[in-house]
C-alpha cells in the first residue's frame, strides 16, 4: 500500500482505481490474490479471473450488503466446522480458528466466479486475564473445493491478515494515512523506508512490541547504531540487553 494524499475517502477511491494497474506489472497467472473488503468488487474479480487468469480470496463486509447478508445467512446455523486449526500462542494470546466452507452459494450470490464462500471464527484467550473474545469473518474465493479445501482456504486467509497486520503497524506508528509528503517520488520512498525500518525491528528477537522498540530508539543515534551493530565499537552487550 502506498500513502495517498488528503482524506480517507480519496485514499479508498485511489486504492480501487490503482489496484489493477499495479498488478499489471506482475505475473499473477495461476496465483491467488487476496484483498480486504474494500476491493471486494465485481469488476476487480472479473479483471483477476478473466483478464489475468488468477484467483481471488476476498473478505466480505458491509460495503457489499447483499452479498454479506447472503453469506452470513447461510452460515447462521453452522454446526461442525470443516476444519479446526489447533490453538497457538501468539502475542500473549491463545488463538483457535475454525472454518466453514460451502459451494452451495456459487450460483445464488450475485458475484462473478465464486467457487466457495466461507466463514472463519477466531477464539482468542488472553493468557494474563483469561478474557475470551470471538471474531467471525466472512469471505469468498474463486477457487472451488477441488482446488482448495477448508485447511487451504484458512491458510490463505491467515497469510492475508499477516500482511494486513504489517500495514496496521506502519499506519499506527507512522500515522502514514495522514502523511503530508506528496511531491514526486517522496511518498513511495518514505513508504519503503518505513517498511524497511519495521522489517529490521521485526527481524530481531523483540522483548516487546515494534512500537516499544521505536520509542526506545527514537532520536537516539548511538542506541540505533548499537542495535544494528553498525560500528566497530557497537556495545553488543548493551544492545542485546535492550532488544
Amino acid at each position: 500500500m502506498l500513502p495517498v494524499a488528503d482524506q480517507d475517502e480519496l485514499k479508498r477511491t485511489n486504492e480501487i482505481k490503482t489496484a489493477a494497474p499495479l498488478l499489471d506489472a506482475i505475473k499473477i497467472q495461476g496465483k491467488t490474490i487476496t484483498a480486504d473488503a474494500l476491493l471486494t468488487q465485481r469488476e476487480f474479480a472479473r479483471y483477476l479471473v478473466e483478464d489475468r487468469k488468477a484467483d481471488y480470496h476476498f473478505t466480505v463486509k458491509g460495503n457489499q450488503p447483499t452479498l454479506l447478508n447472503d453469506v452470513a445467512c447461510f452460515f447462521q446455523d453452522r454446526k461442525q466446522a470443516d476444519f479446526i486449526e489447533q490453538a497457538s500462542l501468539n502475542h500473549g494470546r491463545i488463538d483457535t480458528r475454525k472454518i466453514w466452507i460451502t459451494e452451495s452459494l456459487n450460483r445464488y450470490v450475485n458475484f462473478p466466479y465464486v467457487g466457495q464462500a466461507f466463514a472463519i471464527e477466531r477464539e482468542s484467550i488472553n493468557k494474563k486475564t483469561g478474557k475470551v473474545s470471538t471474531e467471525l469473518v466472512y469471505g469468498i474465493t474463486s477457487k472451488t473445493n477441488d482446488q482448495a479445501n477448508a485447511a487451504q482456504v484458512l491458510k490463505t486467509n491467515r497469510e492475508h491478515w499477516g500482511i494486513e497486520s504489517h500495514h496496521y503497524i506502519i499506519d499506527w506508528n507512522f500515522d502514514e494515512d495522514r502523511s503530508t509528503i506528496r511531491t514526486g517520488h517522496g511518498p513511495e520512498n518514505c513508504t519503503r523506508l518505513r517498511r524497511f525500518a519495521v522489517g529490521v525491528i521485526k527481524s530481531k528477537k523483540l522483548a516487546g512490541s515494534v512500537a516499544q522498540k521505536m520509542r526506545q530508539l527514537n532520536r537516539n543515534t548511538r542506541l540505533v547504531f548499537d542495535y544494528l551493530c553498525m560500528t566497530k565499537n557497537s556495545q553488543l552487550a548493551n544492545s542485546n540487553a535492550a532488544i
